[in-house]
């Protein structure tokens, strides 16, 4: 979920044209669960095949991924590994969320209530082992770096940001900031087009922040930046300090020098030092390897085709424009095998 930082962030719109030959690291949990959410049918409920498996994060991977290629964006995606034992509460307090969205959606369907049915469903999102696994099947059969992070893989890709191995970071959530990441991309990942209840038809674009811009608008320092995310609130002590957002939560941090002062007089019930532990010292795998293959289309149409019932038309449709679009150093010239 990340901090919520309202709208104190400086932040700039971006073309993706702004971003060719750019290395860019993925936060694959943040774009999966987009995925998930956004692309259904129109009960609301998942794309399924035959068998009811989910199969909106294959497409999402499929379609979205190979677009920014065929931008000439080098991706690479990061996957998380062991979560830190303060942000257990917060998973049990998500699933209980979603297990109470499941009663809801269940009776909504029996109900043929539409509107319910789409409204649960997207609170009841689940990112099973095999939806993982096969993601990361597909990312690979698409030539992209697959990254196993030994802890979260918001602080995996802020360090590769941080060593200069990759430009950017890409995910919705700000926490990569408060790991230290350089850059952030943000909205990378939408549906560059999507239609309002209204019609009208909006194109999104990236937004690009800068770490040093952020801290120097706000006048902070990076540990200040991360004494204002404990106060609003982290996935390792949800709420923060109720009635602090981030632009008290500011002040705080410029009107305090002795923070375990703040925190007592603030009366927080959490330990906040353990907090700032896992932002300055996660836990990172510092021997990974970049590399970018060619794309095996046979695999990919195995995977999606022949398991999961994709039409193979639209495969080779996705695979095809790509091509087409591309002239130099983008998708094409991966196709041939």
């Amino acid at each position: 979920m990340g901090v919520k930082t309202d709208n104190i962030i400086p932040r700039k719109k971006i073309n993706f044209e702004d971003l060719k030959n750019q290395r860019i690291a993925i936060d694959a949990s943040n774009m999966l669960y987009q995925f998930i959410s956004s692309i259904r049918q129109r009960d609301g409920t998942p794309l399924m095949d035959s068998k009811g498996r989910t199969t909106s994060h294959l497409m999402g991977i499929m379609t979205r991924l190979s677009n920014l290629m065929a931008k000439d964006i080098k991706l690479c995606v990061v996957f998380d590994g062991k979560m830190p034992l303060l942000k257990l509460a917060e998973i049990e307090n998500r699933e209980h969320r979603k297990n109470l969205a499941a009663i809801k959606l269940e009776n909504a369907i029996q109900e043929k209530n539409f509107e319910d049915v789409y409204k649960y469903s997207k609170q009841n999102l689940r990112l099973a082992k095999e939806m993982i696994d096969e993601a990361k099947l597909l990312i690979n059969y698409l030539g992209l770096p697959v990254i196993q992070a030994p802890g979260e893989a918001d602080a995996q890709a802020a360090f590769m940001c941080k060593n200069g191995d990759v430009e950017y970071v890409a995910s919705s959530d700000i926490d990569c900031l408060v790991y230290g990441a350089p850059y952030l991309v943000t909205n990378l990942t939408l549906s560059m087009k999507r239609k309002l209840p209204n019609g009208q038809i909006v194109y999104t674009k990236p937004d690009l922040i800068s770490l040093k811009e952020v801290l120097g608008k706000l006048e902070i320092s990076q540990e200040q930046l991360i004494v204002m995310a404990i106060l609003i609130g982290t996935d390792y002590n949800k709420g923060g300090i109720p009635g602090i957002g981030p632009k008290k939560a500011l002040t705080l941090v410029k009107k305090y020098n002795d923070y375990n002062k703040m925190f007592m007089e603030l009366k927080a019930d959490f330990n906040w030092k353990d907090v700032f532990e896992v932002f300055t010292n996660h836990d990172i795998k510092k021997d990974y390897k970049l590399v970018w293959d060619e794309i095996n289309k046979e695999k990919i149409i195995s995977l999606l085709v022949d398991e999961h019932d994709f039409s193979l038309e639209r495969v080779e449709k996705i695979l095809t424009q790509k091509e087409q679009k591309t002239k130099t150093e983008g998708l094409g010239k991966w196709l041939n095998r």
